[in-house]
């Protein structure tokens, strides 16, 4: 089966590379950014106003070649791809929880942005706390890394 996505539009950050880049959107707090949505879209863009968050799926078009075992930038040991959050995975796809600020016809402004300048936008959705929150959550090898999320940022050796 072969699957084909287009794009739906273009985010921005004021980061132009990998290397750098926060490697999630809580080690990117108040970073800006913005979407560009294709007119083709716009009416898509109707209430999102409303919304504080939004999750969004992009295409990680600068990712390397996926392996199924990495060394995660969050630890010293091999997992497997689909126990990570590496960029370098079989199907490049992305996903931040960012905050929206405010949406100015096409252009939506958003902040704690851990995406690379020029990344195609795949979809947006809606962040609902009362959906989206679980309470019953386990974070597997993470949880003895996580007191480094904070200052860990992307080496570049996934792209």
């Amino acid at each position: 089966m072969q699957m084909q996505f287009k794009p739906i539009g273009v985010i921005q950050s004021p980061f132009k590379e990998t290397k750098g880049t926060p490697i999630q959107p809580t080690a990117a707090r108040d970073v800006a950014g913005s979407i560009e949505i294709y007119p083709e879209y716009a009416a898509g863009l109707k209430d999102l106003e409303g919304f504080s968050h939004l999750i969004l799926l992009y295409h990680l078009h600068l990712a390397k070649d996926a392996e199924l075992l990495v060394k995660p930038f969050l630890g010293n040991d091999l997992h497997g791809i689909f126990a990570t959050r590496s960029p370098a995975r079989p199907n490049a796809i992305g996903l931040s929880v960012v905050r929206l600020t405010k949406v100015e016809g096409r252009t939506l402004h958003i902040q704690d942005v851990d995406i690379v300048a020029g990344t195609p936008l795949l979809d947006i959705k809606p962040y609902v706390a009362e959906f989206d929150v679980r309470s019953d959550v386990r974070s597997g090898w993470f949880e003895q890394n996580l007191h480094k999320l904070s200052t860990t940022r992307d080496d570049g050796r996934f792209s």
